[in-house]
């Protein structure tokens, strides 16, 4: 039986793309901020990632780099 973090990843992940990021970010935002396992507490970091999100011309595909390997 899956456990109920498993069940709710097997449903984010048939989320389209667009979905899948925003969730992971919110979900991110949950995370205290001093919390010394989090890597994300760089702000030049977390705002070129906001960047990159709000600007979806010219962005490639999780699954198109993914089959570049």
């Amino acid at each position: 039986m899956l456990s109920a973090t498993e069940m709710i990843l097997e449903q984010a992940l048939k989320l389209p793309e667009n979905e899948r990021l925003s969730l992971a970010s919110r979900l991110l935002e949950t995370v205290p901020a001093d919390d010394s396992t989090m890597a994300f507490n760089d702000p030049s970091l977390v705002e070129e990632l906001d960047r990159r999100s709000a600007d979806w011309e010219g962005s490639v595909d999780w699954s198109d780099l993914r089959a570049e390997k």
